[in-house]
């Protein structure tokens, strides 16, 4: 059993709300738009990182981290990409791969609103942790955490701060 934290668009914001979390899981995912190195930094001082870049990230952060990432964890396939879509609604970008390779959860950043929805067309789940940086149009800051067991994911809880 592995626990996961997964949040998105950190916008160079790390700060001991979020670390707390960090040092009560086995991995942290990052969805992208990191902002800064200082942030994936602190955290892998801490805890196993996967991470992608996403749309506002810098040339040191494209270079460290890819714009997929696809692995498995528990049995379970993962993919990871900033910009992805929701079910029906795929970036055109993934679309054929999703649909021709699909994984088990399909995790994306990059609208600042938190969702975790099932595609059953694809029998896959859909996550997006929403937004835990401090800028952008969010109104509250929300990463999730969750367990994978044998292939199951399972507890899964969404952390919230007010803005």
């Amino acid at each position: 059993m592995k626990k996961i934290l997964l949040l998105s668009d950190t916008h160079s914001y790390i700060g001991d709300d979020i670390l707390k979390h960090v040092i009560n899981v086995d991995e942290v995912w990052h969805a992208g738009d990191i902002g800064d190195l200082k942030v994936t930094d602190a955290i892998k001082k801490l805890k196993p990182l996967r991470a992608v870049y996403g749309n506002i990230d810098s040339h040191d952060l494209r270079t460290e981290f890819p714009e997929n990432n696809r692995f498995n964890c528990e049995g379970l396939d993962v993919w990871i990409t900033h910009i992805g879509g929701y079910p029906k609604r795929y970036c055109p970008r993934i679309k054929d791969e999703i649909t021709s390779n699909t994984p088990d959860l399909f995790i994306c950043g990059h609208s600042h609103i938190l969702k975790v929805i099932p595609d059953k067309k694809l029998n896959l789940l859909h996550m997006n942790p929403g937004a835990i940086g401090k800028h952008g149009f969010h109104n509250v800051r929300t990463m999730l955490r969750f367990e994978i067991d044998n292939k199951k994911i399972q507890n899964l809880e969404v952390i919230e701060y007010k803005r």
